[in-house]
């Protein structure tokens, strides 16, 4: 046997033997023998109630249960023991009524503020209510000092004047802790004054005053004189040619035929052309047809038709008419689409989902996903504690409402806070998270449906307080935009 068939066999046993060997242990111990009755499995012992089970050690570590992995659970707004309703009254100022109550077992130390609109001052202030201007707001407020009795309800009343009569007036108002940043609940009220002037109603100028159907009208009127032009022209040109060039019935028709005649129009060598003779004249007008001429008739050829073309003036002249209103139409259609446009708005199509909103302090915005509500902006010195790097904290007061079927997340970095000059800053998560006491606002997503309460803190570089806050929910949401200045 060679040796290398020798060395295959030798090599192929060895692998059998490794696959048995490595088979072994994975086998069941052998079955009893059939003579052997089986024997019952004992009863397990009976345990006392209520004693634990002793695991049994069998040198392997227990599996720990089945956790089911979730993301942070969603904002639930806990319901406060203090809450604030507003209302507008029927007077011919602007006035409010403010209910604050207490559904606790216990006292609640609270401050209340009322934010005062742009131009508009307090003239009435009942409850020991304070009337200020804080340092770093654009407009005034009026603040409460109230210690709320438990299980009760205390009533306060305001009226304003404003500059302008017969304009809504929006004023915010909130419910804070001791501290008068946490707030406990907001609430918002529009006056509309009894006496308010009906908007201005702009007639349509006539039909006759209005650019484009002068425009029309004068593309009509030179189209059609065009065409009667051209018509006239056409008729007389067409005249012209019917007329006939030779006199029916004795004309001068051209001589030199031999004998003195011409061939089917009289008799041979007889009277000559124009002489009255028979057959003088063109067949079928003047007489009847000549019948036995010794010559043959000649053919007379007909006139060769040419096409009637409008001169190249009319040509032109519609052309140019065609293209001046053309060109008038266009232009009163850009002029009108620029005139329209507003350079101050910013862009909302494109990428963005849905439109952008622009309101006033406690006016509820609403985009694809949240509502939002700016009820307070205030960044007066002592608010908060400066940011470790510098700069002043502003701390805005904003409601925010799911309006999905779904929780929802937003971001820190998507809010904004626009200066005057344009440049603008994103909230300070460190900061928004010591104002709400510990609590990561922007890391947990707001329950469907719900409405959360929260401030959120702004870092300004300067002194100058943001003029508008532009709030979204997502990263290609339109947003809201908020003028606080």
């Amino acid at each position: 046997m060679p040796a290398s068939r020798r060395h295959q066999r030798a090599l192929a046993v060895f692998v059998n033997c490794l696959g048995v060997i490595a088979a072994v242990p994975a086998l069941s111990p052998a079955a009893p023998r059939a003579e052997a009755a089986p024997a019952r499995p004992a009863p397990p012992p009976a345990v006392a109630p209520g004693a634990a089970a002793t695991p049994i050690p069998t040198g392997v570590p227990a599996v720990p249960p089945a956790v089911p992995t979730t993301g942070p659970a969603p904002v639930r707004p806990s319901m406060p023991p203090v809450s604030v309703a507003v209302g507008a009254s029927g007077t011919p100022a602007p006035g409010y009524r403010i209910e604050v109550r207490n559904a606790g077992s216990a006292p609640v130390d609270t401050m209340v503020r009322q934010e005062l609109p742009s131009g508009s001052r307090a003239t009435t202030v009942t409850g020991g209510g304070r009337t200020s201007r804080p340092a770093g707001t654009s407009a005034g407020e009026v603040t409460w000092r109230l210690r709320l009795p438990a299980k009760s309800t205390t009533t306060l009343h305001t009226a304003l004047s404003i500059p302008g009569p017969g304009r809504s007036v929006t004023a915010p108002t909130c419910v804070y802790g001791s501290d008068g940043t946490r707030p406990y609940d907001c609430a918002t009220a529009t006056w509309v004054g009894a006496a308010t002037a009906p908007a201005a109603q702009v007639t349509a100028a006539p039909a006759w005053r209005r650019p484009p159907v002068l425009l029309a009208a004068f593309t009509a009127l030179l189209v059609v004189t065009a065409g009667v032009v051209w018509w006239a022209v056409w008729r007389r040109r067409r005249r012209t040619a019917a007329t006939p060039t030779g006199t029916p019935g004795g004309g001068a028709m051209p001589t030199g035929t031999p004998g003195g005649g011409v061939p089917g129009l009289g008799t041979p060598g007889g009277a000559g052309a124009g002489q009255g003779g028979p057959g003088n004249g063109t067949p079928g007008r003047n007489g009847p047809t000549e019948r036995g001429t010794v010559y043959p008739r000649t053919a007379v050829p007909s006139p060769a038709s040419r096409r009637r073309r409008p001169p190249v003036w009319l040509v032109v002249g519609v052309a140019a008419a065609v293209l001046a209103g053309v060109v008038g139409a266009a232009a009163w259609s850009a002029t009108q689409r620029v005139a329209a446009m507003d350079t101050t708005k910013q862009p909302t199509s494109g990428a963005w989902v849905g439109s952008s909103v622009t309101g006033a302090l406690g006016q509820p915005l609403r985009e694809t996903a949240f509502e939002f509500t700016v009820y307070r902006v205030s960044c007066a010195a002592g608010v908060l504690p400066p940011a470790p790097g510098g700069g002043r904290p502003c701390l805005a007061t904003i409601g925010v409402r799911n309006l999905t079927n779904e929780d929802q997340t937003w971001h820190g970095q998507l809010q904004r806070a626009y200066l005057p000059s344009g440049n603008w800053v994103a909230a300070d998560e460190d900061a928004t998270r010591v104002a709400n006491l510990g609590r990561d606002v922007f890391s947990q997503p707001v329950a469907a449906g719900r409405r959360v309460l929260l401030p959120l803190v702004f870092t300004m570089r300067g002194d100058e307080p943001p003029k508008r806050l532009e709030l979204r929910s997502g990263v290609f949401s339109a947003g809201v935009r908020v003028d606080v200045a």
